[in-house]
């Protein structure tokens, strides 16, 4: 599995062996958008040619389109997680939400590398 980034979008792409093609899907929104190709510079084409015309479907009904992640991120971890995270962050100068971006962003980025 591969990404793609456009325009602010990701893609997630594999390859399917049984019709020889790469295919692709936007991610991070729940509506589905797809796309494929048969080689790479088919596939980045038609990558940008989907958000395009997404942005543009969007416009035509009225619709905003929907952004990948807004920046906000809500959820619960145990009380005992929240009281170290609290600690490090205070411990290494930077409010919880500063700290947790960093290992966030560090936690993330051996994932998608």
């Amino acid at each position: 599995m591969s990404t793609m980034s456009y325009k602010g979008y990701q893609a997630r792409v594999e390859f399917d062996p049984d019709d020889e093609i790469f295919v692709g899907r936007i991610a991070g929104i729940t509506d589905v958008v797809g796309f494929h190709g048969d080689t790479v510079e088919g596939l980045k084409a038609a990558f940008h040619e989907a958000v395009d015309d997404y942005v543009a479907t969007c416009a035509k009904v009225g619709k905003s389109p929907q952004k990948p992640y807004s920046g906000k991120v809500m959820f619960r971890i145990s009380p005992q997680v929240h009281a170290n995270a609290a600690l490090a962050a205070e411990l290494s100068g930077k409010s919880l939400n500063e700290w947790a971006e960093e290992a966030l962003a560090e936690a993330a980025a051996r994932k998608v590398a």
